[in-house]
């Protein structure tokens, strides 16, 4: 069985990191990834954490690209590719622009496709957005449905998704998450970075670690969220560490906002 995993961004690189791991494993499987290149520096990061290797590799992230823009490029990056490796299955994950723009490429093709965290739902096409769009979105062209949760299983069956298509697997994040713990842990060159990067944590104090990124928020919103993260920050009993992402909408006001407290942590 050919399997082309194909994600972009820095969080679906996480999530499937373990399940290419698996794949590999398997004698009767041939595996190949496919990356976008949506998010090119933090997607290039994780790769080299998790030592994750693309074989092909669209690089379509350019400044300032629209959202119908990445799903173009996506859309016409991949044929090619689906024209040359012929795969049975196309892996997607979650619920990005280069994950639905990569499951309709499939579907389009007479690929079969695979949705790994499927069957997450808010109800509200406009929260997340476009997120919450583009999981319904794939979730119509998949055959295989990969619930973490029996929640996200019973959100298919309610749409009327067949039973025998779902199937319940946990989240991979997990299992990215131990894998990444058990290597920081454990004497190496990620730990050895690890402890350099954040060698100023003092490790008596509890430690915050914050994510916000979604577009919903951007503007008023996020300048909400950095004001409220300034208010926790006036506490001395811990230190909050906050991954800022790269768009412009986001870490510009955490920069403005946030630099100035001595036990906030904007870490790239």
């Amino acid at each position: 069985m050919r399997v082309l995993s194909v994600f972009g961004t820095r969080p679906e690189a996480i999530k499937m990191a373990p399940v290419v791991r698996a794949l590999a494993q398997q004698q009767e499987v041939l595996s190949r990834v496919c990356v976008t290149g949506q998010h090119r520096e933090m997607l290039d990061q994780v790769m080299a954490t998790l030592a994750l290797k693309a074989d092909y590799d669209l690089n379509i992230m350019q400044p300032g690209q629209a959202l119908g823009d990445v799903f173009a490029r996506v859309l016409s990056g991949l044929a090619p590719i689906l024209t040359e490796f012929q795969p049975d299955y196309v892996l997607v994950q979650g619920d990005t622009a280069s994950s639905t723009a990569a499951a309709v490429a499939a579907f389009y093709s007479g690929v079969a496709v695979g949705h790994v965290e499927a069957g997450l739902r808010t109800g509200n096409l406009k929260s997340p957005w476009p997120e919450e769009a583009n999981r319904r979105l794939t979730a119509v062209v998949a055959s295989r449905h990969y619930a973490p949760t029996p929640r996200a299983r019973d959100a298919l069956l309610e749409e009327g998704h067949p039973g025998g298509s779902i199937i319940l697997t946990g989240n991979t994040v997990i299992d990215a998450l131990l894998q990444v713990a058990n290597a920081v842990t454990s004497p190496g060159p990620l730990k050895q970075r690890l402890d350099r990067t954040f060698s100023w944590l003092d490790p008596q104090k509890r430690v915050v670690l914050v994510t916000g990124h979604r577009r919903e928020s951007f503007g008023a919103g996020f300048a909400r969220i950095c004001d409220a993260l300034g208010k926790i920050a006036r506490r001395d009993d811990l230190e909050i560490v906050y991954p800022v992402h790269l768009n412009p909408n986001v870490r510009g006001p955490a920069t403005e906002r946030l630099s100035g407290f001595r036990n906030i942590k904007l870490a790239a």
